[in-house]
Parts: structure tokens; C-alpha cells; sequence
């Protein structure tokens, strides 16, 4: 078995994952055009920062999920000011009790916060940064392994193209990565 059908099966193995395929082809490209082109609510912009550090990698697979697959292991979305710094951010549930009773924070919904005392110098936008995939970070084959959440448009054409119905208990998930290289030390 080969190191990528070993992460495929491993993908496959996990509690919640519904579908493993790997984005390439007409995919990949229509993915990067959508990804590309996104504007939140109000016209408020949106960088995908995962999504661009994971369509740069050797190697990309597209997990569809149900609510049993585990939560992120960091946020997957920020508020961030003109200047660079975090305004607000998506709380993962081993996170919600530390702010529950913290007076410095506004809670936008039960998994998103902002800082109440933290303002851009002129704009704001949302960031969904790279997130680490635990699960493939052991394996001594592979380096530089990502995960990211395409938008809500990505998520939708993903499930399309693999004859998945528009079905809001799924979501979509990129995982990347690159091979080790024999002859190289990392």
C-alpha cells in the first residue's frame, strides 16, 4: 500500500468522515477559482489563507463530514483588523468555558467571539488561516500537512462534483500535504 492510499484509508477510518476523494483536475481548478473570488456579508472580505497553503501541496484530499467527526483543533476563523491584529474568533468547544464569564468578550453566537476592547485602524476582515491535521502529522512519509475549510460556495461545489445532495449536516474539509523527499533531511 502506498503512503497516499494509507492516508486515504486513515481519512476513511475516522468517526464522521461520509466521503474521501482527492482534489484535482477540473476540481482543483474550479475550487481555486471559486476560493478566489469570496466576499462575506456587507461586502466584508474574506481570506482563506488555508485553502491557499493547501492547494499548494503535492497532494490534496476533500473529506466530507457529519457532527461525529471531531472539532478543530484551532479556530478555523478569525476577525482580523487592517493592522494585522485578532478581533474576534471562531472558540472551539475545549476553549467555550474559558470565555464564558469573561467580560472582555461579546459573544456574536455560541462559537464566535470578539474583543470588545480591540478595534482595527480602518477595515476588518475575516481569516480562515491553516489549521493543523493531527491525525497526519505523525507520519514519517509526509511534511508540510495542512487542513482548511473552503467557503460555504467551495463546500457546496466539492459535494457537487461528487454526487453529494446539498445536505447542511455535511461540511467539507481540505487536507494537503507533500511528500518527503528520499534524499532530502526533512
Amino acid at each position: 500500500m502506498t503512503c497516499t492510499q494509507e492516508v486515504i484509508q486513515l481519512l476513511k477510518n475516522m468517526e464522521g468522515v461520509i466521503e474521501v476523494f482527492p482534489v484535482n483536475g477540473e476540481t482543483f481548478e474550479t475550487l481555486r477559482d471559486i476560493e478566489n473570488n469570496i466576499k462575506a456579508t456587507l461586502n466584508m472580505d474574506v481570506l482563506n489563507t488555508g485553502v491557499e497553503e493547501c492547494l499548494k501541496r503535492q497532494n490534496i484530499f476533500c473529506i466530507i463530514k457529519d457532527s461525529r467527526f471531531r472539532p478543530p483543533p484551532e479556530p478555523t476563523v478569525l476577525l482580523v483588523g487592517d493592522d494585522g491584529l485578532v478581533m474576534g474568533k471562531e472558540i472551539i468547544p475545549t476553549d467555550n468555558e474559558d470565555y464564558k464569564e469573561n467580560d472582555e468578550v461579546i459573544f456574536l453566537s455560541e462559537e464566535f467571539i470578539i474583543y470588545k476592547d480591540v478595534k482595527p485602524n480602518d477595515r476588518e476582515y475575516f481569516l480562515m488561516p491553516p489549521v493543523s491535521f493531527p491525525e497526519l502529522e505523525e507520519d514519517h512519509d509526509i511534511r508540510n500537512v495542512v487542513s482548511c475549510s473552503p467557503s460555504a460556495p467551495g463546500d457546496l461545489m466539492l459535494r457537487k462534483f461528487h454526487g453529494l445532495n446539498d445536505d447542511p449536516s455535511l461540511a467539507s474539509i481540505l487536507i494537503g500535504f507533500d511528500m518527503k523527499d528520499n534524499n532530502s533531511e526533512n
